[in-house]
């Protein structure tokens, strides 16, 4: 790879034996106020989870693209089970927490998703193409993705979430909500059983993906919801294809779908508008959305969840979680932690 290049990106589709390696070597990407915009547009996208000027949705428009085979190794992955415990991290979260929650026992919001940052170092014999390669080892089934453009930083994500995908012909998206640990030894997680706080959240993002989809195409194949593994954690996920009645307006459906309430809230843009108000944290890229958008081939975008950005040496690690009425503080941070591994284990591996 040449060194001098600003704008790059590298992905690996889930189940993939190849990554791609994609940069623009002249001039910047584009850069638009609302994800609407990207009707008609071609490129590899990298939106924030709240568009602004100091983080606005970004196209590459690749004039280097290539493929390469993933060199797999047996034992890559760390044993690590835990991410750090920190007790002022904690003690912030259980203030944002209490915040957050009181909204939704209110009857504010049917779901909000909190959010935090826990930062790391990253070991000095490692570069960003590295803890890649690493994680397409580690995570055959997730989007991985390693994205460097100027105007938005570093970051490496393996995510499990489809928020588009598929061509003209046929598209997909998911609903992927409830976390729990996947149990080491259980190798059907189909009997997995799940709590009524889980069920209620999945149930909010599935309807809500079913009124987006409603508007714009007549065409809804629905399966699930049914129980899926990502790596050590397990999610509810129902899956969705249709058929769009107007591929110009590509831009529309985006917007309308993202942010999902898997990572934002109901209602949408009441709970961006509190979360961006009341986190502790600025997401930027972080629950945002990313990958390859063309209209006459392929497009693969991905929710930017288990996640880093990288800054240096230092790595800052994001996850979230949704809060309903009945949520419990303790539960939700244990659920972030576990979410955070996902990265954790690449930088102790």
């Amino acid at each position: 790879m040449d060194r001098k290049l600003n704008n790059f990106a590298y992905y690996r589709l889930p189940g993939q034996s190849h990554y791609t390696f994609m940069a623009q070597s002249k001039g910047e990407p584009s850069a638009y106020g609302s994800v609407a915009e990207l009707d008609g547009q071609e490129g590899f996208v990298m939106a924030p989870f709240m568009v602004s000027r100091q983080h606005p949705v970004l196209v590459m428009h690749p004039d280097v693209v290539e493929n390469h085979e993933i060199q797999f190794q047996q034992n890559h992955a760390s044993t690590k089970t835990t991410a750090p415990e920190r007790p002022t991290e904690k003690a912030t979260y259980a203030s944002a927490f209490a915040k957050f929650h009181e909204e939704t026992r209110a009857g504010e919001f049917g779901k909000i998703v909190l959010s935090r940052c826990s930062k790391a170092d990253l070991p000095d014999d490692i570069t960003p193409q590295d803890l890649f390669l690493k994680a397409c080892n580690i995570y055959p089934h997730q989007f991985i993705a390693l994205v460097c453009l100027q105007q938005a930083g570093t970051w490496l994500m393996a995510t499990p979430e489809v928020l588009l995908d598929g061509n003209p012909e046929e598209w997909h998206t998911m609903a992927l909500a409830g976390t729990t640990k996947r149990e080491e030894g259980i190798s059907d997680v189909s009997k997995t059983v799940w709590t009524k706080k889980n069920k209620e959240e999945q149930q909010y993002v599935s309807t809500y993906i079913k009124d987006v989809l409603s508007k714009h195409t007549d065409h809804i194949s629905e399966q699930g919801s049914y129980t899926v593994a990502a790596a050590h954690l397990l999610h509810l996920r129902t899956d969705f294809t249709f058929k769009l009645n107007n591929t110009a307006n590509i831009g529309a459906l985006i917007e309308a779908l993202y942010p999902t309430p898997a990572v934002c809230g109901i209602p949408k843009e009441k709970a961006r508008a509190f979360i961006s108000a009341s986190e502790q944290i600025d997401r930027k890229y972080y629950s945002g959305f990313c990958g390859p958008l063309s209209l006459h081939g392929e497009t693969h975008l991905y929710v930017a969840l288990r996640c880093m950005e990288i800054v240096g040496k230092t790595a800052n690690l994001y996850a979230g979680g949704g809060i309903l009425h009945d949520s419990n503080m303790e539960t939700e941070w244990k659920e972030t932690q576990t979410k955070m591994l996902t990265m954790h284990r690449l930088l102790n591996s």
